[in-house]
């Protein structure tokens, strides 16, 4: 899944939970239940194969969809470092993917990344069409925009 809608609803789910603690475990979560759907993303083949010289690109897209969920929140609630820290939070599962590359001797984060594919290969085995993935993302998104509202 892209990282915006992750963004979007741990700021979500941290905003309509009274406990901050639990809000936050909460979004942390969200990550794997989110990967659970259908999802369409794009390429970061570069960064996956360790071709540093040429994952530029790559690396553009990632921030800038980080910095699109970030722009989203700030637009509806303002600045508020408890929303941003959650919408980091909602992420983190795919930083531990981005340490496994570059630490790739680490056995916990091997371990983290084997749970992580194959919560993300739970829909992308089924050949859907992209429609669906593109779907569950923009109703993620939607759903998390009207819970910040």
């Amino acid at each position: 899944m892209l990282l915006t809608p992750h963004i979007l609803a741990g700021a979500a789910i941290f905003s309509n939970v009274a406990n901050p603690v639990l809000g936050l475990s909460l979004a942390f979560l969200s990550h794997y239940f989110l990967d659970l759907f259908p999802q369409k993303e794009y390429s970061i083949a570069n960064i996956r194969s360790r071709c540093w010289k040429q994952s530029l690109p790559d690396f553009i897209k990632v921030f800038s969809d980080m910095l699109l969920g970030l722009l989203i929140i700030f637009l509806i609630v303002g600045y508020n470092p408890f929303f941003f820290i959650a919408a980091l939070v909602a992420i983190v599962p795919d930083g531990f993917t981005m340490l496994t590359l570059i630490f790739s001797k680490n056995q916990l984060l091997k371990k983290h990344d084997k749970l992580h594919a194959a919560i993300n290969a739970f829909c992308e085995n089924k050949n859907l069409p992209a429609f669906w993935g593109v779907s569950s993302q923009l109703i993620t998104v939607g759903l998390a925009i009207f819970f910040l509202l």
